[in-house]
């Protein structure tokens, strides 16, 4: 027999030591905001697999929806930061920004929406079958709840998905949008807050059935007559899209009628049906205009009862393979070929690909595809996952000359409750949910032959730990996590309402986010705006730009000295001298002490004495001399990126201007504004060639109010002699003189409208990103 009371004593030592364990684990997770946990590193794995771990930070503020969730994966964040909530009312986008005039230290959010259509979608033929003659008939279509919902119509987003970047006018993505009700239409924001319908795709290929006659795909007429109801289950499922997603961005040549090719650039959107047919369109870039949309091609996957859709496209030197992967409700998931024509090094596969065949009720969703670079072999290879079930199907896809090899498995005991939502980083992080509130992080380790996982839970911070979650996304650069939940239970009961929240994590620390910044191999801050958030708020906290990241900036604009570490300084000093600003400290609710006498003087003297101690401390800490340090900073690095456009753009102008050819840029402004530095030798050879080319012949500008000549006297505006006032294109340098013009998206300068007139490199110039902060212009 077991003394009792040992083991008693027993258990209650060993709770006691677990619950130290996890106390000290969770003080480690939480103090100071960004602890780092260190891990040994085993000899065995690759170099790729840091050594340091990220603990997530949650992000204020915590965005509250108007309206609860709707759809099956309701979280998609974009390529240029904008993160798309399907909800039951409107699609509500959050685009981050990371702003330079706000010393805030939350996220800060530019939040739009776009409404649910209040006009509901349906086929024409459905009114014929509310009142049919035929009993049975009428009565079957009736129990169909799909065709005919119980308590009428569903209304809400079903699901959404953003382009590549660079899709729209003015260089952002494109939103496809998929409402309850079936239809699909594609939205761009050609303004900073609004939104707008270009096409509605749903009406569009409604209207293309009609014009063939619903015949199948093999231009087969159907033998039935509409009011047959298999064949309106027919037409119904061939016109109800399930998903829709995106492509790459494809470049084609096309002929001109001159007998010379030029390189245009294209992407397609593919939409799912029920019956399990694939919809191709084709959008030219830049698209702007709705009508423009083509069809491209329609393909017959074969597949019943589909669930999902995602790309999957392999590029290895200049050759380049795409399909389309294909889930069933049924479990088989499978790679459809499609096939581009004018697409130079593009082939296509031959048969169709089938990953997993087995057909066990095990609905695969929220499937993703991603691109890697195999760490070993040093090749091109890609990681599809998918979540079925309490089970995440994984399948790697390599191709070598003897042709295309499948490693494909499942990952199973990660949740007793069914996978809800899966985001998967650019580099092949994988993080799932289930409803239970845990998340895991699943980080691939390549093999000579195949690929494991390492599995992680993450520790969710204080205020978020048995919540339940009902989908999550990873932003761009891994930088933060978002997720959508609603409130705990209380006193182990649901509550009656249910609160839907939008929460941010941090999944790295500044430092990595900085590190990452300073090897970037697109060298565009823009793209890289949720590292960039990392690192100013950082640098906001702490009143300081971090030595090291300070440090090693400098050495290597001494090594390359390019313009992207330039701007990366710019951005460090201006978040600086937010931090250093100081608070408003008149209060201008109180009155004068004029009007109120000495009574209120002395009522507040000491109140007054507080107040000059505080302005007293906060002044040692952030002296005036400090502060005029870094703004002469920021005017030096300033003055360096608008020197080094100036000569870029006086290099166009030399390639592309005749003698005899009026041009709009300010070329001798430009030109006498670059000589003021005598030791800039480039720019004193190239002056000397436009001078010579050019012929002494200037094109100065004029006031369009009072044709007085604009002198070049600042890049920033323009003013003549009667005090008129222009400000002048941050791209071109010519005063902007109409009543609309473009600016970037942190509102850091202007730039001037391409006008139809312009030769086609103006308009080119006209077309870029802000020269100071890599935004787009809006």
């Amino acid at each position: 027999m077991y003394d009792e009371a040992r083991i008693k004593t027993s258990l209650q030592a060993s709770t006691q030591d677990t619950c130290k364990r996890l106390r000290c684990h969770l003080e480690a997770a939480h103090s100071g905001g960004g602890a780092r946990v260190r891990l040994m590193k085993n000899p065995h794995t690759p170099d790729s697999v840091a050594s340091t771990r990220d603990v997530p930070v949650k992000r204020d503020p915590a965005v509250p929806l108007l309206s609860p969730l709707s759809g099956t994966q309701s979280l998609v964040w974009s390529q240029d930061h904008r993160l798309a909530v399907c909800t039951a009312s409107s699609l509500a986008v959050m685009e981050l920004v990371c702003d330079i005039h706000s010393r805030k230290q939350e996220l800060i959010f530019n939040r739009t929406s776009i409404p649910v259509p209040l006009k509901t979608y349906e086929m024409k033929a459905m009114k014929h079958f509310t009142a049919h003659s035929d009993l049975p008939t009428k009565q079957e279509f009736q129990l169909d709840r799909v065709m005919n919902p119980l308590g009428g119509v569903h209304k809400g987003i079903k699901y959404a998905s953003w382009s590549p970047l660079g899709c729209d006018s003015s260089g952002r993505c494109l939103l496809a949008c998929l409402t309850l009700d079936h239809r699909l239409t594609v939205h761009h924001s050609h303004q900073r807050l609004g939104w707008s319908t270009l096409v509605d795709l749903s009406a569009k290929y409604g209207e293309m059935l009609q014009e063939r006659g619903y015949a199948q795909l093999d231009a087969k007429p159907p033998e039935k007559n509409l009011l047959d109801f298999e064949e309106l289950q027919w037409r119904y499922q061939m016109q109800t899209p399930v998903r829709m997603e995106w492509s790459g961005v494809y470049t084609l040549k096309q002929v001109q009628p001159d007998n010379s090719c030029v390189h245009v650039k294209m992407v397609l959107l593919a939409v799912l049906m029920e019956n399990g047919d694939l919809v191709l369109w084709k959008f030219a870039l830049p698209f702007e205009n709705g009508a423009d949309v083509v069809f491209y091609d329609a393909i017959a996957s074969g597949v019943s009862s589909p669930s999902d859709l995602a790309w999957w496209e392999y590029e290895h030197a200049d050759r380049r393979m795409s399909g389309l992967i294909v889930g069933s409700e049924l479990g088989p998931v499978t790679i459809m070929p499609v096939s581009l024509a004018g697409v130079k090094g593009y082939f296509t596969l031959r048969h169709p690909v089938i990953l997993w065949k087995e057909c066990d009720r095990m609905a695969a969703e929220n499937i993703k595809c991603v691109p890697l670079v195999h760490p070993l072999h040093k090749t091109r290879c890609s990681l599809i996952v998918a979540s079925r079930g309490c089970y995440v199907l994984w399948c790697l896809l390599t191709i070598s000359p003897a042709g295309l090899n499948v490693n494909i498995s499942h990952l199973a005991g990660l949740y007793s409750l069914p996978v809800v939502s899966l985001a998967v980083s650019r580099h092949g992080v994988v993080y799932t949910c289930s409803t239970d509130g845990w998340i895991k992080k699943l980080t691939p380790k390549f093999t000579e032959r195949t690929l494991t996982f390492q599995q992680e839970e993450m520790l969710c911070p204080e205020g978020l730990t048995n919540r339940r979650l009902y989908g999550i996304a990873v932003s761009h650069n891994e930088a933060y996590l978002a997720l959508v939940s609603t409130q705990r239970l209380v006193d182990s009961f649901h509550p009656i309402l249910s609160n839907y929240h939008v929460h941010f994590l941090a999944l790295k620390l500044p430092e990595t986010a900085a590190g990452l910044l300073l090897k970037s191999p697109t060298e565009n801050l823009y793209k890289e705006a949720d590292l960039l958030d990392l690192v100013r708020w950082n640098v906001l906290k702490n009143k300081s730009i971090p030595r090291a990241l300070q440090q090693e900036l400098e050495q290597k604009i001494r090594e390359v000295d390019s313009p992207y570490l330039w701007r990366l300084k710019l951005f460090l000093l201006r978040f600086l001298h937010q931090s250093l600003q100081t608070p408003q400290t008149v209060r201008h609710w109180k009155p004068s002490q004029e009007v109120c006498g000495a009574l209120m003087q002395d009522q507040d003297g000491e109140e007054d004495k507080d107040l000059a101690g505080e302005c007293h401390a906060i002044g040692e800490a952030n002296p005036d001399e400090q502060v005029e340090q870094v703004r002469a900073g920021m005017r030096l690095v300033e003055s360096h990126l608008v020197r080094e456009n100036m000569k870029k753009l006086l290099g166009e102008v030399y390639l592309n201007t005749h003698i005899t050819q009026k041009t709009c840029i300010p070329t001798s402004g430009l030109a006498e504004h670059l000589l003021k530095v005598s030791d800039d030798k480039n720019a004193e050879v190239l002056i000397g060639h436009i001078k010579k080319k050019m012929n002494k012949q200037t094109f100065p500008e004029c006031c369009s109010l009072c044709q007085e000549v604009l002198p070049f006297t600042d890049h920033k505006q323009a003013v003549c002699q009667n005090g008129h006032m222009w400000l002048r294109c941050v791209l071109s340098y010519q005063a902007c003189q109409s009543l609309t013009f473009r600016r970037c998206l942190l509102q850091d300068s202007i730039s001037g409208i391409p006008q139809y007139e312009d030769p086609p490199w103006i308009k080119k110039i006209l077309q870029t990103s802000c020269s100071l902060c890599d935004s787009p212009m809006i």
